[in-house]
């Protein structure tokens, strides 16, 4: 999964998805976020359960344990097939459990005619639904942020006609596993069979090219999801002329 996604609906229409009658015990806005190109080491809104209540957190997309800091960029991914037994993430599993909404996420295929040039796709859902990604955070409440936040991604091999984009993708839940993903009462042997076999399958999304403007984290806005056509993508042999 290459680093970029989008989440652009209201935060209560995600939280609306998940159908969860739990209280949520901090305050967030109705607004919709209007984030069509969300980039790393950003902060962005993710979801966590803390007892019976629901907390709604402005978190770095990055994250690394306090004896790797520095030695280089916090990573905003962890695969599935080494995230649970690995030295790297122990401290945040299986307790940092949380979900990352989104609408979509970006990718970027080499050009086979010149590899140097790369042309961005959008995945998203095919009923146009939200998606929850399968995340791991560290958050620690306070009022200020705190240098040891952060959260990943959980990435899973993609499958039929995903591979064709990438051979990542995101661990993508379901509005009911991603219930269970958050519940604290979910075991840990449970929550690991969610990530080995949880993810939604390819035929769940739809996915075309979107223009190259995407590239540039600065850019943000509607038009960044938008299909092109292979006439924008290539362009016109008349403009060459120009």
């Amino acid at each position: 999964m290459c680093g970029r996604y989008s989440m652009y609906e209201s935060m209560d229409h995600y939280l609306r998805q998940l159908s969860l009658d739990l209280v949520v015990i901090n305050g967030y806005d109705h607004e919709p976020l209007s984030r069509f190109n969300v980039a790393p080491s950003t902060r962005v809104e993710i979801i966590r359960q803390i007892g019976e209540g629901l907390s709604v957190e402005r978190v770095k997309w990055g994250w690394s344990p306090f004896w790797a800091k520095g030695k280089r960029p916090d990573p905003i991914n962890a695969r599935a097939e080494t995230v649970m037994t690995g030295r790297f993430f122990k401290g945040l599993w299986p307790d940092g459990r949380a979900l990352a909404p989104a609408n979509g996420w970006f990718e970027w295929i080499p050009d086979p005619a010149d590899p140097k040039r790369k042309q961005p796709y959008y995945i998203t859902s095919a009923d146009g639904g939200p998606l929850f990604f399968g995340a791991l955070a560290q958050v620690h409440q306070g009022i200020e942020p705190d240098d040891r936040d952060g959260f990943v991604v959980i990435t899973a091999a993609a499958d039929q006609g995903l591979v064709d984009i990438h051979d990542r993708k995101p661990l993508v839940l379901a509005p009911d596993v991603a219930r269970e993903w958050l519940d604290p009462g979910t075991s840990p042997e449970r929550a690991a069979a969610i990530i080995e076999t949880g993810c939604r399958p390819a035929e769940n999304f739809r996915w075309y090219p979107v223009g190259k403007a995407v590239g540039n984290v600065r850019n943000q806005g509607p038009e960044l999801i938008e299909p092109v056509s292979e006439q924008d993508r290539h362009g016109r042999q008349g403009d060459l002329e120009l």
